[in-house]
């Protein structure tokens, strides 16, 4: 993947179930107009009545979008739920897989997300790979097993372009954010399970994100930890003038790793 060999940070937005049409379109606005695309690569993530007025918003901007989750057929009776090429057709090149809410909220088991992370590379969506433990099992030490359980069982079957985001529960819109030191920890683990799975170049081209309160004050701290690529951003993303703060702090981090 091209990514880091530009040495540009992946940052990400995950508006989750805010932004009514008129207020997103004001966010691309704003945002469009501060974005710098040799800073990073950036990717927006509303909920889905929102995609085509969002995707309409970022014609021509370089700015990426995708959908918050996909289901793994491409067609059928599935109420609720949209499909890889319905995600497609709204303009969509990426999409989220495995996020710790989904797996909460809608009982996501390892198994789905397997399925649903096939289903993107298959109809070329790029997913980003959601992975993180609960506080419970940060405090029992099971962070490594977790992460481990997480990632091999997803991973199966020819890989195309993927990203992995780091997002351990405890941190999620609570305001406590991991340490870079506990940050580079997990990222250096995934990597190396990273390596065994698709060779130690190929595991090094894969972006590698933290999720968990990042905010403008931190982002920069965490994006000089080791294998630290960017950031999948919640709640601080919701404010374009944050997000394009967290870019630059990543960018400057990002660029004094080079």
């Amino acid at each position: 993947m091209s990514l880091i060999a530009e040495r540009l940070p992946l940052v990400a937005a995950n508006w989750k179930m805010h932004l009514l049409r008129r207020e997103a379109e004001a966010y691309c606005r704003e945002f469009r107009a501060g974005f710098d695309p040799e800073l990073a690569t950036a990717v927006l993530f509303p909920s889905f009545p929102l995609l085509p007025d969002v995707a309409a918003a970022l014609d021509d901007s370089g700015i990426g979008l995708g959908g918050q989750d996909l289901h793994p057929a491409a067609r059928g009776a599935h109420t609720g739920d949209v499909s890889a090429l319905q995600l497609i057709d709204a303009g969509c090149t990426w999409v989220l897989v495995g996020h710790s809410e989904r797996r909460r909220d809608h009982g996501e088991s390892d198994a789905l997300v397997a399925a649903k992370l096939e289903a993107a590379m298959v109809n070329g969506l790029t997913p980003i790979l959601c992975l993180g433990e609960t506080r419970e099992e940060r405090q029992t030490g099971k962070t490594l097993e977790v992460l481990e359980r997480q990632l091999l069982s997803a991973l199966g079957g020819d890989l195309g372009e993927l990203a992995l985001a780091y997002e351990p529960v405890w941190a999620i819109g609570t305001g406590e954010t991991a340490t870079p030191e506990t940050a580079r920890e997990a990222h250096v683990f995934l990597r190396q399970l990273l390596g065994g799975v698709l060779g130690t170049e190929e595991a090094h081209m894969v972006p590698l994100l933290y999720g968990g309160s990042v905010s403008p004050e931190n982002a920069a701290a965490l994006a000089a930890a080791q294998d630290v690529d960017g950031f999948l951003v919640g709640g601080a993303s919701l404010d374009p003038k944050k997000f394009l703060a967290i870019i630059h702090g990543a960018a400057q981090a990002y660029r004094g790793r080079s």
